[in-house]
């Protein structure tokens, strides 16, 4: 307080050589609530006028006009006040020495506002000064805090405490600093415009962590209750530190899907969610789900959250998996090759997860299984066997899709072993068999009469069929040739097959029908059956008329009569029946008087 009587002094020696009507007081003052605050104030007058009765003052509050009746906060002539400040004020300076300072005791915020100054001089000098002191009563201390604190940067806070009370030493502590990274305090006294304040600033480094969290600042008076605390929360701005995204997920075809992002950063960012080159989404918020209907396999792949703030950008990504069955697979298109050609038949599909291939011909597996994308089936040198239809099947867990292809193999004409010629009732058929792509031309040639038949030719019932790749041509001869050695009749002719990739002829050979040899067979049989049927029956009659005819010879035997006598001493040697054809042998068989039927039957 000393500094500020020194300054009172030095201010009436330097302004009473103007000698005008002026006041010196501080513009802006503070004071905390139930304390005391003193208002520096230094008057001057004009030097030409003299005091009537001594000077007198008068304080204001809210308004320097009488008129307007504002409220007296000390009245020197009287101790007429207002209410508000009966027993509050006190003059502290000397009016004669032109120094107004006013002390208000047990102050309250309702006594912040403007306080002017009256000089009375007497008569009509009486004065209101229109500079005026403003004092803010303040319930909590003052913190100074800057308008952004970034993450990382070293932060300094201030707290303010008022010292305009003589009786009063305010003290400065901060709270809630044990959670800060290495705190610094340092204290500090101001002194302006004749008001005092004290200071206490506290440094540190804030981290993202911090954001959000309480510190505080107490003010206390010593030895007295009077304290005072604030409260503030950090608001700490930082770079995005985390993107939380989904898992990488697994949905099947047509469904929806919904992805969630989740950025930590201050302020909020600029959230978006980027597939490929595309920003599908974006909003400022802490967080954003996109959604994804009826999903398809084009939107399989890389989805990125992307938050940005200004101060700084991160992102985090997820993968897609969507599955669906195997496409229908790509093979080649049908076709017509050569015999002894290599193929490479090739097969592709799609499918999640990636499908197996298997190639089938006809129903039948070939090949191998191959689990992917594609899979090549290699045919060398290609055999009429290899003609078909080939199928590629592609199966995974959601499905299967098959396409199949034809390949015709096209070769020479082949002679099938049905190929001969047959001895038949009505002559000799001969029948040509071969098979062949394109399906084999047959014709037959009769070297003895030099006589080439086909198609064209209606001789010898000349007749052809094709079924499929297989070509069957069939003559018959009506005259069997010239008898053979073994009484077989001899028979020449040959068969030419031929298509664009070749010609092949061949003899044919002669064959007896099959029927006609179980016939002479069956007849055979037959013929032994009879003879001994006969047989059997001419010993049983012989029998039976020994014993009618029996007589008793000399020696007492009994001897046989009639024509079995010389029968009986008789062996048979054999019975032969022969059968030829349908036609019985001249000579061994007839026809009886009687119109019988008869066979001839040798006794040897």
């Amino acid at each position: 307080m000393w500094c500020l009587e020194l300054f009172l002094t030095l201010l009436l020696i330097v302004n009473d050589a103007s000698s005008q009507w002026n006041v010196w007081v501080p513009r802006d003052i503070s004071a905390m609530t139930n304390s005391c605050v003193v208002i520096p104030c230094t008057f001057m007058y004009p030097s030409g006028i003299r005091p009537y009765r001594g000077i007198h003052g008068i304080w204001y509050f809210g308004q320097p006009y009488p008129q307007l009746f504002p409220p007296v906060v000390f009245k020197s002539r009287t101790d007429v006040v207002h209410e508000s400040y009966k027993g509050r004020t006190k003059l502290l300076g000397d009016l004669h020495q032109r120094n107004c300072t006013l002390l208000i005791n047990n102050i309250g915020t309702e006594h912040s506002g403007r306080y002017y100054f009256r000089a009375d001089l007497g008569g009509a000098n009486m004065y209101t000064y229109p500079d005026f002191a403003e004092l803010k009563v303040l319930d909590q201390p003052n913190i100074d805090v800057p308008e952004e604190i970034v993450s990382d940067e070293s932060l300094e806070l201030t707290c303010y405490a008022p010292d305009n009370c003589p009786d009063l030493t305010p003290e400065i502590q901060w709270m809630y600093t044990d959670y800060l990274p290495d705190p610094e305090f340092s204290s500090d006294y101001l002194e302006e415009s004749n008001t005092a304040v004290l200071s206490n600033t506290l440094t540190f480094t804030p981290r993202p962590m911090h954001n959000g969290q309480l510190l505080g600042c107490r003010v206390y008076y010593p030895n007295t209750t009077l304290v005072y605390e604030r409260l503030i929360s950090l608001d700490i701005k930082y770079a995005p530190r985390s993107v939380w995204v989904n898992v990488s997920s697994e949905v099947m075809e047509g469904s929806s899907v919904m992805l969630h992002c989740e950025v930590d950063s201050n302020p909020a960012p600029k959230i978006s969610w980027v597939f490929g080159d595309q920003e599908l989404l974006w909003d400022m918020a802490s967080n954003i789900s996109l959604s994804l209907d009826d999903v398809t396999p084009a939107q399989e792949g890389i989805y990125t959250c992307v938050g940005n703030n200004g101060y700084g950008s991160m992102n985090t990504s997820l993968y897609l998996s969507v599955k669906y069955p195997p496409r229908e697979p790509l093979v080649n298109e049908s076709m017509t090759v050569l015999e002894g050609t290599s193929l490479a038949l090739h097969c592709s599909t799609q499918g999640s997860p990636a499908p197996t291939l298997t190639w089938l011909k006809d129903g039948e597996l070939v090949g191998t299984i191959t689990a992917d994308e594609l899979s090549v089936l290699e045919i060398m040198e290609i055999t009429p066997q290899g003609d078909g239809q080939y199928r590629c099947l592609a199966e995974n867990e959601h499905g299967r899709a098959s396409s199949s292809l034809n390949i015709t193999v096209e070769y020479a004409p082949v002679l099938l072993d049905e190929s001969k010629c047959t001895v038949v009732r009505e002559g000799v058929q001969c029948v040509c068999m071969a098979t062949g792509n394109p399906e084999p031309t047959i014709e037959f040639y009769l070297p003895d009469l030099n006589i080439t038949i086909n198609e064209t030719d209606s001789r010898f019932n000349f007749y052809t069929h094709t079924d499929g790749h297989t070509s069957t041509g069939m003559i018959k001869l009506r005259e069997k040739g010239e008898r053979l050695d073994n009484g077989g009749p001899a028979v020449n002719v040959h068969c030419s097959i031929y298509n664009i990739y070749g010609r092949e002829s061949i003899l044919l050979e002669l064959q007896q029908e099959k029927k006609y040899m179980m016939a002479v067979i069956v007849g055979t049989i037959g013929g032994v059956a009879v003879i001994a049927f006969i047989i059997a029956a001419v010993r049983y009659v012989g029998h039976n008329n020994k014993k009618k005819h029996l007589s008793l010879g000399e020696d007492g035997d009994y001897q046989p009569v009639g024509s079995m006598a010389g029968l009986e001493r008789q062996e048979l040697n054999y019975a032969a029946l022969e059968f030829i054809g349908a036609r019985s042998r001249e000579g061994a068989s007839g026809r009886g008087d009687d119109g019988s039927n008869y066979t001839e039957i040798k006794a040897k």
